[in-house]
């Protein structure tokens, strides 16, 4: 689809040797410089998302949780789980007897940050470079001082309540009390310092030496049942990734405990539909659309969770004979009452970078939420994560809490293949929005024919309880198309995700990539 000059916009990347796409330009010319030096896609990213943790803290941090997946040419997709886990003596009954119903905002949120180990087994395993090498372009922002974008003075302003509530946040984030403002440089000594032991003493440091301690002094006054012990134990884990083939491409997504099958079951869905023939911007294909993920949705909440409690195995739910019955249930003409989705948020970081050889790594960190749960360490300057909101306090539910179990997780990095080469690397951040976004990109890729930058800057529409939220870019005829076929139309208080989109022309020789622009995307190459 050709781009229409006299329009705003922006037109995708391209180069040759190595290209990224990150959600900040500071981090995409941090991975380029790596990439110049002669180090690899995992070192590059490695050092993008220390780099990312740094200068949108807000959106990921080491107190939070890491998902890679990553292919070499002639060798099969690698994936590995960095998410953390709940307390070894959590209970359900324990939960119940402080009086809660759903852990939800309360301290048992807070997860064995699964983050820098995840970092530290991705270079171990494909890259080339020390933790301690690619953590220096972060250490060098937080003591030096990095300037506040707009996006991020915006976000920081929507939780201005949450950062003056908490003392780490407070001191760390709001010097003298007051908001940073856009264009403010902004200095993290604590988490810079706490970057800089990791990389003098390793990883151990942060799982079982002085930053666990503060981490487990912090919330431990608070209830929380996680201890030293939890943190000391702390593993990731390599997965084999799992996928669909949606009209000759292979989407690959990480298996559960993420929700990355729920993209796949959602292609499964459409796949059935002539999608091609349809607006790319009408009602038609935006009901049906939001109709697949009502449902693909409802079997993710059903039946996704920590894999040893799944009651129904993952071939089963990507088998297309179920996925046509499925289709089965949507009426093109009408919503119909299915199943409510959580509520999205857009707290998380993901970046792609594609090297000289073409390993392209697929990258995803998050906090979950806007600073997590909202603490951050006094002495360490570390937010924690609040992953463990998504369990449910539900004996027997394969999302249930306890044990030591890890929570159904939102953070999915997908890589598109045909012919077993990478075609696409691509990733949405906005937690329960991902496997919508991931849809939404193949769609506009293959069915409607746009380039990687088109794909991501083109309307979203997601649901949110009864309502379809659209973005203000959808026309106002397709919003009155959907109202007749049911949909209570409203507008997202901030636009839906944020995604980053490396393409592979193997026969051309060339990397085509394409940047948020809802953020402060920035696609770079040499």
């Amino acid at each position: 689809m050709a781009r229409d000059f006299q329009l705003p916009g922006r037109s995708p990347v391209i180069s040759t040797n190595g290209m990224a796409a990150t959600s900040q330009p500071l981090a995409s010319l941090a991975a380029i410089d790596v990439l110049r030096a002669g180090g690899n896609a995992v070192d590059a990213a490695v050092t993008a998302c220390a780099v990312l943790c740094v200068v949108e803290p807000h959106m990921t941090g080491i107190g939070g949780d890491c998902f890679v997946q990553l292919k070499k040419p002639g060798k099969p997709a690698w994936g590995y789980n960095g998410s953390g886990r709940c307390a070894q003596k959590g209970t359900i009954d324990a939960l119940r007897g402080q009086g809660l119903k759903e852990i939800g905002t309360s301290i048992h949120a807070v997860t064995v940050p699964g983050a820098l180990e995840a970092w530290d087994a991705t270079l171990k395993a494909h890259g080339t470079y020390s933790l301690d090498r690619a953590l220096a372009p972060a250490i060098k922002y937080a003591e030096e001082g990095f300037p506040l974008t707009a996006r991020s003075a915006f976000d920081w302003a929507r939780f201005e309540t949450r950062m003056k509530d908490d003392p780490g946040l407070r001191r760390h984030y709001m010097p003298g009390g007051r908001m940073a403002k856009e264009g403010d440089v902004i200095r993290l000594q604590a988490l810079g310092q706490s970057f800089k032991t990791v990389a003098a003493k390793g990883i151990k440091a942060f799982y079982e030496g002085e930053i666990a301690q503060d981490i487990v002094d912090t919330i431990k006054p608070r209830g929380a049942l996680l201890t030293m012990e939890d943190f000391a134990a702390h593993k990731g884990e390599v997965v084999t990734p799992i996928a669909t083939n949606y009209r000759g491409l292979d989407l690959s997504e990480l298996p559960p405990n993420g929700q990355g099958l729920t993209a796949l079951v959602m292609l499964n869905i459409l796949e059935n539909f002539d999608m091609k023939a349809l607006d790319a911007l009408g009602p038609e294909r935006f009901h049906l659309q939001l109709e697949a993920a009502r449902i693909g949705y409802a079997v993710r909440d059903t039946h996704i969770g920590e894999p040893k409690t799944m009651t129904m195995d993952v071939g089963k739910l990507l088998d297309k004979a179920w996925a046509k019955k499925l289709a089965a249930k949507i009426d093109p003409k009408k919503r119909v009452p299915l199943p409510r989705a959580p509520t999205p948020g857009n707290e998380t970081v993901y970046l792609t970078v594609v090297d000289k050889d073409r390993m392209a790594v697929s990258f995803i960190n998050t906090l979950y939420s806007n600073f997590g749960l909202g603490i951050c360490t006094e002495k360490t300057g570390i937010s924690l994560t609040n992953r463990g909101s998504s369990f449910l306090l539900e004996e027997g539910h394969p999302n249930s809490y306890g044990h030591g179990t890890r929570p159904m997780h939102t953070i999915i990095p997908a890589l598109a293949m045909r012919n077993d080469r990478v075609a696409y690397a691509l990733g949405v951040m906005g937690a329960h929005y991902q496997p919508m976004g991931h849809v939404q990109i193949v769609l506009n890729l293959i069915d409607y024919g746009m380039d990687v930058q088109q794909a991501i800057e083109a309307p979203r529409v997601f649901f949110v309880g009864e309502d379809s939220a659209c973005e203000r870019g959808i026309p106002a005829a397709t919003l009155e198309g959907l109202r007749q076929r049911g949909h209570n139309v409203t507008v997202p208080e901030v636009p839906w995700g944020g995604a980053q989109i490396i393409n592979i022309d193997w026969d051309r020789g060339v990397l085509i990539a394409g940047s948020e622009s809802r953020k402060d995307g920035c696609a770079l190459g040499y």
